[in-house]
């Protein structure tokens, strides 16, 4: 059946003396697992499980080739001989799968500075880049032949590590996508001026990694088909350097990216505001033009979407990144005809751009052995025990998942006639359905393992005990808590008042002008401000912060939601701090100045911290004859991760 859905994705395809099994490539991604510039175990096995979930291609982070590129801390110094044992542990685990692997090589440039390296930045132009806001010293002659010495000394490191092919980094944060650039190359020798010469480089690159690595292994170049920027490369420029590749004869393949990884990092690794494929008009158009193979990369989280960018011509492979960080088996699933037990990517980007932007190993929201996969899992259990989970939010679902696995009989309560706790409601707002498909994905699985889940049940001590349960795992959520600054009795002729949770089911109906109070700096204000404003109120949202919403720009979406509140006429307000409510209006302290004004509204929505609900795991405390837990938002409310992290935590340790 799976080979009938998918004329092209699951055959085979060469690229030079590689043969991939299929069409799925694991396209090079930070990870922040290397420890002292070198890889590590966890490297290894993070790759071989998406080796043995049925890639077809793995293309490993990029390698610095030089000591002036250490943009970032967790960076694999490929230009160290060190590293070469820890690329035969990482080639030998994947191998093990029947697997290639590249390995991508690169010098980030001038997005970067001397904070680690404590040496200046190069870059073709002295030309700060827009987020590292560093001025990079202009390379001379001299220090290009250097760069283009490094790139072949590393492609040699990477040969004698069992690598089967090396990739260019050419595109979203490269200095030899800034040599390629008008935006940030404006040197007047011959590296810069004509597209010939801003091309200079690259050729020369290619040719002194194909001397280094001779004809054994693959080469291939990653090309940015659109910068996205003023004056920057546009997909015509980028047709012509591919064409300029395949006529120097030495590249097996193409890779495409769109975007620059600092002025235009939301284009790169695309929220669910952007839909699947968005991209694909770059690889399209590369394919129009070369004959080499050509990767096609763009949001891809179902093999559906792959398979019809095969048939209809885009690319050749197609890269699925978060898909395979989400499900490492997503090739695998997909090929024996089970797409449905595909644990989708959500697209959401909190746990894994999110956590790379804060400096942390890459996790999953939804995924709890993402990021661990060198660990070992817990021994089996001694017996089989009756667990009982009380909540069917995410963290709930997550308990019952990892308890299943371990063979234990499990048994769900949730008071409501649906699942998914928060993060149903969150799905329902604009733009952010896909986050529901964490939902469906975990009831999928409770199902396929014989979790018994039952809905419209209200837990209680007596019925818990009802069930004769080994183990309870109380997942009951959060509620609603009004923040100090309300009174208890709203004076008469104030603004009404209503939480987010209640405007989202519909339990309030806030009309006229609506001030949206932003205590939370995530989706949760900005989603509601949104509904509103689709619903025809006057919408304005106050928040402490610096930004609305600020920890939407960690998950890339702050800049479309800035967009669609402009296009909305909502009105963002910040250091602005709610102290009182009145008859006047909600009483705000702008914290600059420290001057006092009263915002007049018809309704206040609050976006606050919520309370744990805690009540029923406090009982059980006192009354049960058995273990009892609590994780998620009972015990301190967060965002989804949290619980389902805390959820594998309990149901693995039963």
């Amino acid at each position: 059946m799976s080979m009938s859905r998918y004329r092209y994705l699951f055959s085979p395809v060469r690229i030079g003396p590689v043969v991939a099994r299929n069409r799925v490539v694991f396209c090079a991604h930070l990870t922040n697992y290397a420890e002292d510039g070198l890889p590590t175990e966890q490297h290894a096995a993070y790759y071989a499980a998406r080796a043995a979930g049925g890639a077809g291609l793995i293309i490993t982070e990029e390698h610095s080739t030089h000591p002036t590129d250490w943009p970032y801390e967790k960076l694999i110094h490929g230009f160290h001989p060190e590293a070469v044992p820890g690329y035969r542990r990482i080639t030998e685990a994947v191998h093990r799968h029947g697997t290639p692997i590249f390995a991508q090589i690169n010098h980030n440039g001038g997005q970067g500075s001397g904070m680690y390296s404590r040496l200046p930045a190069w870059a073709p132009s002295p030309l700060a880049d827009p987020l590292f806001r560093e001025v990079p010293k202009e390379v001379e002659s001299g220090e290009i032949a250097e760069i283009v010495a490094s790139y072949a000394r590393v492609a040699e490191h990477c040969r004698r590590g069992g690598f089967d092919g090396i990739e260019l980094q050419c595109s979203h944060s490269s200095i030899v996508r800034q040599f390629l650039s008008r935006a940030t190359n404006r040197r007047a020798d011959s590296y810069g001026g004509s597209l010939e010469n801003r091309a200079r480089i690259l050729l020369e690159i290619v040719a002194a990694v194909r001397e280094a690595i001779g004809r054994d292994l693959a080469l291939g170049v990653r090309l940015c088909g659109d910068e996205l920027v003023d004056g920057g490369t546009t997909i015509d420029e980028a047709v012509e350097v591919a064409r300029m590749v395949e006529r120097a004869g030495l590249v097996d393949y193409l890779n495409t990216s769109i975007g620059v990884a600092t002025a235009t990092l939301f284009m790169i690794e695309a929220s669910m505001h952007v839909p699947p494929g968005y991209a694909l008009f770059i690889p399209s158009a590369l394919r129009k033009a070369v004959e080499l193979p050509v990767v096609g990369v763009g949001r891809f989280k179902d093999p559906l979407q792959a398979e019809h960018a095969l048939d209809e011509g885009h690319c050749d492979l197609v890269g699925v990144v978060r898909g395979q960080i989400a499900d490492p088996d997503f090739a695998a699933k997909a090929r024996r005809g089970d797409a449905d037990a595909i644990r989708l990517c959500l697209s959401c980007n909190q746990e894994c751009v999110g956590r790379m932007g804060l400096n942390r190993w890459l996790g999953c929201i939804e995924n709890p052995h993402t990021g661990r996969e060198a660990l070992p899992r817990p021994p089996a259990p001694d017996r089989v025990r009756n667990v009982l989970v009380v909540g069917a939010g995410p963290g709930g679902l997550q308990a019952a998942i990892s308890a299943a696995e371990r063979g234990h009989r499990v048994t769900v309560l949730e008071q409501t006639d649906v699942p998914g706790g928060g993060a149903r409601l969150a799905a329902s707002v604009p733009n952010r359905a896909e986050f529901g498909d964490l939902v469906r994905n975990q009831v999928a699985e409770c199902r396929r393992l014989g979790v018994d889940v039952r809905y419209r049940v209200t837990a209680s001590p007596e019925v818990i005990g009802e069930y004769g349960p080994d183990a309870v795992v109380v997942a009951t959520g959060s509620v609603p808590a009004p923040p100090h600054w309300v009174p208890e009795g709203v004076p008469g002729g104030a603004p009404r008042l209503a939480d987010i949770t209640e405007v989202v089911t519909g339990a309030a109906a806030p009309s006229g002008r609506v001030l949206v109070v932003d205590e939370l700096g995530f989706h949760q204000a900005t989603s509601v401000a949104e509904l509103l404003a689709d619903r025809g109120c006057e919408v304005e949202v106050l928040t402490p912060g610096m930004v609305v919403g600020q920890d939407l720009g960690v998950t890339l979406d702050l800049e479309y939601w800035n967009v669609r509140a402009a296009e909305k006429g909502i009105v963002q307000t910040t250091d602005s701090v709610a102290m009182g409510l009145d008859e006047t209006g909600l009483q705000v302290l702008h914290h600059p100045t420290g001057q006092m004004t009263a915002y007049p509204a018809d309704w206040i929505v609050l976006a606050v911290p919520a309370a744990p609900n805690d009540a029923l795991y406090f009982s059980l405390r006192q009354d049960g004859p058995y273990r009892v837990h609590r994780i998620g938002d009972c015990v301190a409310p967060r965002r989804a991760h949290a619980a389902v992290i805390e959820g594998d935590r309990i149901g693995a340790s039963l």
